[in-house]
């Protein structure tokens, strides 16, 4: 009988310490539970703005067709003195303005992808996407001298598959927190009111310098005064995500975002 109740007695001490050992667990787990995603995989995102308490700001242009447009852009930039800037341009509009992909990259102003074809890619198959996306690869990586690693979606649109595709690509995929609505040709100073009152630290600035977009260049010089007036400095997409290594805004699934460039 006392055999009995020594062993049930280990038995008992046993349980006891797996049960403390649990609830230290559970408490270590509570205590650390805003670092754990940290270590958990996440799901890619695409990158609307960065969390920074420094007055930088990305001003980034989209080109898929035209050439009336971005050169006065360029010369802009240039007379400002504004040295960090991101064009995303389309693969079969670059092979058409090798001269203007050219002036960009002797700017040194960053390159991204703008696709291939200036479609919804939501809409395609994972191979087509995955095509897309690696056709435009190609002929940047050729005409410019560097493999590109941004890509903003032709029309802003993109789903789960897409991201993820574009991660797998190598490349991350860069929205925007400021829409300057340039494509509607609102107006000059309706440009330059958006821009500059929508600005935040952080902020990625959507311009575009197809030819469609008929006031751009006009409102620029402005925006530019304005912003650094307000003590904003101008850097890249890559710089400015450099300045943090917290998470941007991020989206992981949005619906469409009906833009042209």
């Amino acid at each position: 009988m006392n055999h009995f109740f020594v062993f049930n007695g280990k038995r008992i001490k046993n349980f006891l310490f797996l049960l403390l050992a649990a609830v230290l667990s559970v408490g270590v787990i509570w205590a650390e539970k805003d670092n754990i995603s940290v270590f958990a995989p996440q799901p890619p995102a695409a990158i609307y703005s960065v969390p920074t308490d420094r007055k930088v700001i990305a001003l980034t242009f989209d080109i898929s067709w035209g050439d009336k447009r971005a050169e006065p852009i360029l010369d802009i930039l240039k007379a400002k003195g504004v040295t960090n800037a991101t064009f995303f341009l389309s693969s079969p509009w670059s092979k058409t303005h090798p001269d203007i992909v050219k002036k960009i990259v002797d700017g040194g102003y960053e390159i991204g992808s703008h696709g291939h074809k200036h479609d919804n890619y939501s809409q395609y198959s994972d191979e087509e996407i995955r095509k897309q996306i690696t056709l435009a690869h190609g002929v940047l990586s050729e005409m410019t001298g560097r493999a590109p690693n941004l890509i903003r979606m032709p029309n802003g649109d993109f789903d789960k598959r897409v991201l993820r595709i574009a991660e797998e690509l190598n490349y991350k995929v860069i929205q925007w927190d400021t829409d300057s609505l340039d494509w509607k040709n609102p107006g000059v100073d309706t440009i330059i009111q958006r821009v500059v009152t929508k600005a935040h630290p952080g902020d990625i600035v959507l311009l575009h310098a197809s030819d469609s977009c008929k006031q751009t260049h006009e409102a620029l010089p402005t925006i530019i005064d304005q912003l650094r007036a307000q003590g904003y400095e101008f850097v890249t997409v890559s710089q400015l995500i450099s300045q943090t290594d917290s998470k941007g805004k991020t989206v992981e699934d949005p619906a469409a975002w009906n833009q042209f460039a």
